[in-house]
C-alpha cells in the first residue's frame, strides 16, 4: 500500500527556513563547534521511525515510544564517547518519556495502518546524565575496575550499588524533598537529597545508603510512589541498593518571609514493602544559618535518628509477633467499622479478633510484629491513638479526647 502524505511545506514557506539553515552552516562554520558537554544539542537526537499497527493512531504512538527509545541509547552512547549507540539499563517507556522534555515531527506519512516520520527529540539533560554515569560506570566494570575505581560520589553510605554488608544492617534512604506545591525525589533542584549525598561514610552497624538516581533506581521509584508507601517499589529499590530496609526520608519546607525557616520530617522505614517504624520530627533554621548549611545539619540528625531507631527495632525482633488486648470506646455501630477498617490499613497488624461489642465500646485482640512504640507510630499514620496501658489498653481516633 502506498503511503500518503499528510504535512508537507512548499513555496515561500520553504526557502525561509533553507535560507535560516545556510545561515547558521556558515555561522559554525566561522566559530568552529561548541562542545557537544556544553550544548543543549548534545541532549537531542533524530531518528526515523517506522511502525505499523492495528489503526494510523496505534501505529504512530508505537513509531514515537520506539523512536524516543533509540533516540536516548543515541545520545548515552554519544556523551560516553562511545561508537555504537548504548545498551540502555532496564527502563520502561514511561520512564522514558518522563526524561524527554520535548520533541518535533517531520517528514510524516501515514496510512491506515502504517506510519512513517522522523523525530527529534529533546531531552532532560540532569535525566541523561545520570544514564552517562551508569554507561560509564557499566564500561569500568567490565574492564574489571577495582571497587575503588568504580566506586560513585560518597553519601550516606556512598551513592552507588553496594551489596549488603556481611554483619552489619543496610538502610536506603530516598530524602523527598516538598516546598510547596513541588514533591521531589531524582528531579533536579532536590536541596534535601543534595544535602544527604555530602554526608561523610558511617561506619556503624547500621549503614545508611544514598541510591546514585541511575536508570535503575528511576524506573524502580519515584517520588510519589515513594510518598505513598509503594510496598513493590520500595522493595525493589532496597534489594538493587543493597539495603534490607528502605527509608523515605520525607522533608516538608516551612518558609517565612521568603526563607527557609524549618523543615518537618516524616521518616518510614519499610521492610520487604511492610512499614515497621514511622517517626516525626521538626528541624528549625537558625539566623544567619544557610539553607544549605541548614539542610545538612538536619540530615546529619535524621541520619542519627534513624540509627538509633533501627538498633531499637532490631533488639526487639521487629518480625516476632505479639498480641494486645485493647477496647474501643464508641458510640455507634458505623464508628466502629471505620475504627475497624482503620486498623485494617496498618500493614503492621496481621489480624483483629473481635471478642465483644456494645453501643460503648467494642472489645478486640491485635496481633501485630514490631513494638508497641512501632504499633502506637503506626496508627498514629490512620488517625488512631494508642492509649492506656496493661490491662487496659485504648484504641480510639486521635481527635477524641482521652478519659480522664
Amino acid at each position: 500500500m502506498s503511503l500518503r502524505l499528510v504535512t508537507a511545506i512548499a513555496g515561500e514557506r520553504a526557502r525561509r527556513p533553507l535560507a535560516v539553515a545556510l545561515l547558521l552552516l556558515v555561522a559554525v562554520m566561522l566559530t568552529g563547534p561548541a562542545p557537544a558537554q556544553d550544548s543543549d544539542d548534545a541532549y537531542s537526537a533524530t531518528v526515523k521511525v517506522d511502525a505499523t499497527a492495528d489503526s494510523a493512531a496505534a501505529a504512530r504512538d508505537s513509531a514515537r515510544i520506539d523512536g524516543q527509545r533509540r533516540a536516548l541509547a543515541d545520545i548515552v552512547g554519544r556523551l560516553s564517547n562511545s561508537s555504537e549507540p548504548a545498551t540502555l539499563p532496564k527502563l520502561d517507556d514511561k520512564a522514558i518519556t518522563d526524561m524527554v522534555a520535548s520533541f518535533e515531527v517531520a517528514n510524516e506519512r501515514m496510512s491506515a495502518t502504517h506510519y512513517v516520520a522522523d523525530y527529534t527529540f529533546h531531552f532532560r539533560p540532569a535525566k541523561v546524565r545520570r544514564l552517562v554515569r551508569v554507561a560509564d560506570t557499566a564500561a569500568a566494570e567490565s574492564g574489571s575496575k577495582s571497587p575503588a575505581e568504580g566506586a560513585g560520589k560518597p553519601g550516606a553510605e556512598g551513592a552507588g550499588k553496594a551489596a549488603p554488608d556481611s554483619g552489619s544492617r543496610s538502610i536506603v534512604v530516598l530524602p523527598v524533598y516538598r516546598d510547596g506545591a513541588n514533591l521531589v525525589l531524582w528531579d533536579d533542584p532536590n536541596a534535601w537529597r543534595s544535602a544527604w549525598a555530602e554526608r561523610p561514610t558511617g561506619s556503624g552497624p547500621t549503614r545508611l545508603r544514598l541510591p546514585l538516581g541511575d536508570a535503575g533506581d528511576l524506573a524502580a521509584i519515584d517520588a510519589d510512589r515513594a510518598d505513598s508507601g509503594d510496598a513493590a517499589a520500595l522493595t525493589a529499590i532496597a534489594k538493587q541498593n543493597g539495603g534490607s530496609e528502605a527509608a523515605v526520608a520525607l522533608a516538608t519546607a516551612r518558609r517565612g518571609d521568603g526563607r527557609l525557616a524549618g523543615i518537618d520530617v516524616t521518616v518510614k522505614r519499610y521492610r520487604s514493602g511492610r512499614l515497621i517504624d514511622s517517626r516525626r520530627n521538626s528541624y528549625d533554621a537558625t539566623p544567619g544559618e544557610s539553607e544549605t548549611d541548614f539542610l545538612r545539619r538536619a540530615a546529619d540528625a535524621l541520619a542519627a535518628d534513624i540509627e538509633s531507631g533501627a538498633k531499637k527495632t532490631a533488639g526487639a525482633g521487629s518480625d516476632q509477633q505479639a498480641s494486645l488486648a485493647v477496647t474501643v470506646p464508641i458510640t455507634s455501630l458505623g464508628e466502629w467499622l471505620r475504627v475497624r477498617d482503620r486498623l485494617a490499613s496498618v500493614s503492621s497488624i496481621r489480624k483483629v479478633d473481635l471478642l465483644s461489642l456494645s453501643r460503648q465500646e467494642a472489645k478486640i485482640e491485635v496481633k501485630y510484629i514490631g513494638t508497641q512504640d512501632q504499633l502506637k507510630s503506626s496508627l498514629a499514620e490512620v488517625d488512631l491513638e494508642l492509649g492506656g496501658g496493661d490491662p487496659m489498653w485504648r484504641i480510639q481516633p486521635s481527635h477524641v479526647a482521652s478519659p480522664r
